[in-house]
C-alpha cells in the first residue's frame, strides 16, 4: 500500500498554505473559478497539528483495543484452565482407585465390588458438579433427551415408553450433555383412544 506524503494529503484536501503553488496531477483539469481555498500559514499549521494529534490518538486507541482483545483472550483461557483444573482435581481420587483396582490381586467378585464402589464415587463427584442422570426406563420417550436405537415388544409397559437403557444420558442443570441411548417399547395390545 503506497502511503501519501504530507504534501499529497494536503493537495488531496485542497488546502495549502498561502503562497504555495499546488502541483497538477497528470490528466487533471484545473478550472480557474474553482481554485483550491488558501488559508493563512498559522491556521494551516494549526490544522496540521490537530490532524497529527488525531492520527496519534487513533493509533493509541487501536493499540489499546488490540491490548484489550489480547487480555480478554488470555483471561478467557486462564478461566477455562482454572475451571478444567477444578473438575479434574475432583476426578483424581477416582482415577487413583481404578489404578489400585488394576494392581489388586483379588477374585472376580471382589474386583466387581471394588469397581461398583468406584462407580458410586464417580456418581458422587458428578452430582457435586451438578450433573444428573437422564431418567430412562419407564419414562415416556422424549427425543430431546433420549436417543432411540430400536424397539422392543413388552406388554408390561405402555406404548412409546423407554423399555431399556443402553447408555446413560447426562444433564448439567437443565442443559443436556449427552442423550441417553434407549430402546422404546412397542405394546401391540395397547390402542390409542
Amino acid at each position: 500500500m503506497k502511503h501519501k506524503t504530507q504534501q499529497e494529503e494536503e493537495v488531496a484536501y485542497g488546502v495549502t498554505p498561502a503562497g504555495d503553488e499546488q502541483p497538477v496531477e497528470q490528466g487533471e483539469v484545473i478550472v480557474a473559478e474553482e481554485a483550491p481555498a488558501t488559508v493563512p500559514a498559522e491556521q494551516f499549521d494549526a490544522l496540521k497539528a490537530e490532524r497529527d494529534a488525531l492520527f496519534d490518538r487513533l493509533a493509541r486507541l487501536q493499540a489499546e483495543f488490540d491490548n484489550a482483545r489480547k487480555r480478554q483472550e488470555r483471561e478467557k483461557q486462564e478461566f477455562r484452565d482454572y475451571a478444567t483444573g477444578n473438575v479434574v482435581e475432583q476426578f483424581l481420587p477416582v482415577v487413583d482407585n481404578f489404578a489400585l483396582a488394576l494392581t489388586a490381586s483379588a477374585n472376580a467378585e471382589q474386583l466387581r465390588q471394588g469397581v461398583e464402589l468406584i462407580v458410586k464415587q464417580m456418581d458422587e463427584v458428578l452430582r457435586g458438579l451438578g450433573v444428573t442422570v437422564v431418567p430412562t426406563v419407564g419414562e415416556e420417550f422424549d427425543p430431546r433427551v433420549h436417543e432411540g436405537l430400536g424397539t422392543v415388544e413388552r406388554e408390561d409397559l405402555p406404548d412409546h415408553t423407554v423399555a431399556e437403557e443402553i447408555r446413560k444420558g447426562y444433564k448439567i442443570r437443565e442443559k443436556l450433555l449427552r442423550p441417553a441411548m434407549v430402546r422404546i417399547n412397542s405394546n401391540p395390545k395397547q390402542t390409542e383412544a
